[in-house]
């Protein structure tokens, strides 16, 4: 059955970083170098199992990550488990939230400004200092995908954060960056998409979203 649901098709899995000590302690990530909790790094284990299992046997396979903490010690659990290095990319960091970062998530709240419901949206200044835009976090996460795509091996894992994974799939699917202001895909902690392309009509698939059946 693995052979012939495999057959023709690359796998790029993009996974969000399982449970961090900032998601516990109600604090912003975005580029605060939060740690795994050890929920966390359980279930790093969790993920590395399921992709082993989701993978052909003996496919060849690279593993790219996030640089911050979080993601990178989940990245090395699964590189470990599947033989590989791990290549860090700092595209493929959470949205910057600038001052906000590493301070509780009622800080933010009270000064965070939303994007309007019609016109700019991606360039949309929230009215946290430092803090990236959606424009400025989509275009680097277009570029990173690209690059990644580039590679020559027959499958890629990805390791990055819940805001980043959104516009990794827009760009995915083709959706050009300047029309991506209205996309919103939630990701969960420890959660595996797999995105197929098939080597017949070059269909870019979207297979599992979000899958966090294998979090126990």
């Amino acid at each position: 059955m693995v052979g012939s649901w495999w057959a023709g098709y690359r796998l790029t899995a993009v996974t969000e970083g399982p449970e961090a000590t900032h998601h516990v302690d109600g604090l912003v990530g975005g580029w605060f170098d939060s740690d795994l909790t050890d929920r966390g790094l359980a279930h790093a284990g969790q993920i590395a199992q399921a992709l082993v299992d989701r993978l052909p046997p003996a496919a060849a396979v690279e593993v790219f990550s996030s640089d911050l903490l979080r993601a990178r010690r989940t990245a090395e659990v699964l590189g470990k488990r599947l033989g590989v290095g791990v290549v860090l990319d700092a595209d493929l960091r959470e949205k910057s939230y600038g001052e906000a970062g590493g301070r509780p998530q009622a800080w933010l709240d009270e000064r965070f400004i939303p994007p309007p419901a019609t016109g700019e949206r991606m360039r949309h200044d929230e009215g946290i200092p430092g803090a990236e835009t959606k424009w400025e976090l989509a275009v680097r996460a277009y570029a990173a995908l690209d690059r990644i795509l580039r590679s020559t091996v027959e499958h890629q894992v990805v390791v990055t954060h819940g805001g980043t994974a959104t516009f990794l799939l827009a760009a995915w699917i083709g959706m050009p960056v300047d029309t991506a202001g209205l996309v919103g895909i939630r990701f969960s902690p420890g959660g595996i998409t797999h995105l197929r392309e098939d080597d017949h009509f070059h269909n870019h698939w979207i297979a599992y979203l979000n899958d966090t059946h294998h979090l126990v």
